[in-house]
């Protein structure tokens, strides 16, 4: 059950309500984020919500029988809106693309690939600082000042980024230089993380693990939530699988799923879902019509030196073609869903 309270309830209607929860035996967790105070009360007693509804302080009430309670959309009906200022917004009908490297590599990198998103007109830039390599030997990133250049540069030119955190103690030290956190794939049930992300007021963006199921997806996000960040992306970036003919299974069955299961924006990601550079271009487009609000694809000026991430990532003609086609598809899907 989630219980929504009046921004000014009182301590005495506060008080009643709690008693009110323990005469049907049902545990109160409190849940403060940027927008709204909850009750997430748990018990399995039948009860009339009509006793908790009527008290003074209460704004709303929803019974939600899924483990998963605040992020799901059977109590927010309205899908989530993500606003990264300046007009940039993602969900809710509002689509998006972001478009840049798997890795920052350097001053010169950061200002052509910013230069062609400027012209193509897309408002977000990925880049990884920090990241996360099955090998201790390759390019790990450039850290924080390579962080601090990265914003530095976009910013000057009203480009929003998204990069990765991998620990807690990483949080901080980012917080002034990023639009987006991205939580990768191998910290999707890093808990502790998850934790701390939800006492940050920035948007963040879970990747489903490599072998996650949905279910786990959205507890991920619950774990945010439930810290008080509302402003919650989730990502499909395919799975694990035995299938050897590519990098990932991209599992676009996810996304209506997903749409249908959680009020919050979902994106794809194609370039790691499939990883082939030649074949991400129609897996982005099929995850347009499977229902996405944005899609993170990797570009580069020219892939063959990529410090990473070389074989699945886009240069800028070829990316420039897909930017089009993806507009065009979502014009398409839109037509659709009328």
């Amino acid at each position: 059950m989630i219980i929504q309270l009046e921004k000014n309830i009182s301590s005495t209607a506060q008080d009643r309500l709690e008693e009110v929860l323990a005469e049907i035996q049902y545990k109160p967790n409190y849940i403060q984020t940027q927008y709204q105070k909850y009750i997430v009360a748990i018990g399995k007693e039948e009860f009339d919500i009509r006793q908790i509804g009527g008290l003074e302080g209460v704004q709303d009430i929803h019974q939600v029988s899924d483990n998963y309670k605040l992020v799901s959309k059977k109590w927010k009906v309205e899908d989530t809106v993500i606003d990264l200022g300046d007009g940039v917004k993602i969900g809710g009908g509002h689509f998006q693309i972001m478009s840049g490297p798997c890795s920052i590599e350097g001053e010169a990198q950061i200002e052509e690939t910013v230069a062609h998103l400027v012209k193509n007109n897309v408002k977000i830039m990925r880049g990884g600082v920090y990241k996360p390599r099955s090998s201790p030997y390759s390019f790990r990133g450039l850290g924080l000042e390579g962080l601090q250049l990265f914003y530095k540069i976009c910013s000057a030119r009203g480009i929003k980024i998204i990069t990765e955190v991998m620990q807690v103690e990483q949080i901080e030290a980012m917080l002034d230089y990023v639009d987006v956190f991205q939580v990768g794939a191998r910290n999707a049930q890093n808990f502790n993380l998850l934790d701390a992300l939800g006492r940050v007021d920035k948007p963040v963006m879970l990747k489903r693990g490599i072998s996650g199921t949905i279910d786990e997806l959205l507890y991920a996000a619950e774990y945010v939530f439930s810290n008080g960040n509302e402003r919650i992306m989730l990502c499909e970036r395919g799975i694990r699988s035995f299938e050897k003919a590519y990098r990932n299974t991209l599992d676009l069955n996810a996304i209506p799923i997903l749409k249908h299961k959680t009020h919050l924006p979902v994106v794809v990601d194609p370039s790691h879902g499939i990883g082939i550079r030649r074949f991400v271009a129609p897996m982005a487009l099929a995850g347009v019509m499977s229902g996405a609000d944005a899609l993170i694809v990797e570009t580069h000026a020219c892939p063959e030196k990529a410090f990473s991430d070389g074989q699945q990532t886009l240069n800028f003609q070829e990316a420039a073609v897909l930017y089009e086609q993806i507009r065009s598809t979502r014009t398409l899907q839109e037509g659709f869903n009328r």
